[in-house]
């Protein structure tokens, strides 16, 4: 590795903690944090989710904690940054990956359905944020990297509740941002498209849709969690040091437009 690229990307002496770090892009991501040199915080709800992800990153020669927490209770979200810092000394990156989704018309959604969304994916992002922000300052900066969505952009039926927590993820980043800019820390966001996982196997698990998002996607295919391994590698380093305040999209082309042509029709 060149001086330069070493200086501007390794994590090297960094702690990073990674809210939802048991999910398919958590995993994906919390490792190649690793891989980069960073000691990983892996949070999830399930710690026995966490245990083979902890395995994988020691197995590599890396070095990472597990640490189970309820997000939707905002004592567990403080509680959480509290530990992993008492435990790692300091933490220099927070990626929240964490979010949950209910599929629904929205004149199905009920009061429950929208709190466990809203508390997940919005407010558990709010919380940590602000739990994190006293001991980034003291240390003299640090980096937040919050998980938003194409949905803040491009919404579909059935994901309004998503839909609109991802907007109001992809708005709080820019108000961190302005708020926290005298503290040296850098709050951005990544909006995946879709991404292919088992949380979004509803909308890709059957011919019809696969199809569909071959045609709609320029690139002509769903992503996968490795898409966005880049991104956030480069908004974890000293790289992305004079970039704040910005989402992301990684989506294979859907938010550059449409095409006039349609697929053409089976034979048969």
């Amino acid at each position: 590795m060149s001086n330069i690229i070493e200086k501007l990307f390794s994590l090297q002496g960094k702690v990073v903690l990674v809210s939802g770090a048991g999910g398919a892009i958590g995993r994906v991501l919390s490792k190649a944090l690793a891989e980069a040199g960073a000691t990983v915080a892996l949070h999830d709800i399930d710690i026995d989710r966490l245990k083979p992800i902890q395995a994988s990153i020691e197995a590599d020669g890396g070095k990472a904690l597990s640490i189970a927490a309820d997000l939707s209770d905002v004592t567990a979200c403080r509680q959480l940054v509290d530990t992993v810092h008492d435990k790692l000394g300091h933490i220099d990156v927070l990626l929240t990956s964490a979010g949950v989704n209910r599929r629904k018309p929205i004149t199905e959604v009920s009061a429950d359905d929208f709190d466990a969304i809203i508390d997940i994916n919005l407010r558990s992002v709010y919380f940590l944020g602000q739990a994190v922000q006293p001991y980034m300052a003291k240390q003299g900066g640090g980096k937040i990297v919050n998980i938003s969505s194409l949905s803040a952009k491009h919404s579909f039926n059935t994901i309004s509740v998503y839909a609109a927590s991802k907007a109001a993820v992809s708005q709080l980043t820019k108000s961190m941002a302005r708020e926290w800019v005298d503290d040296n820390i850098q709050v951005n966001a990544i909006e995946p498209g879709f991404i292919k996982t088992e949380f979004t196997r509803p909308l890709w698990d059957d011919e019809y849709r696969s199809k569909w998002f071959q045609n709609f996607i320029p690139q002509g295919r769903l992503g996968n969690p490795d898409d966005l391994i880049g991104a956030v590698l480069f908004l974890s380093s000293a790289a992305s040091t004079y970039l704040t305040g910005q989402a992301i999209t990684i989506d294979g082309g859907v938010l550059s437009g449409s095409t006039w042509v349609n697929p053409e029709p089976e034979n048969g």
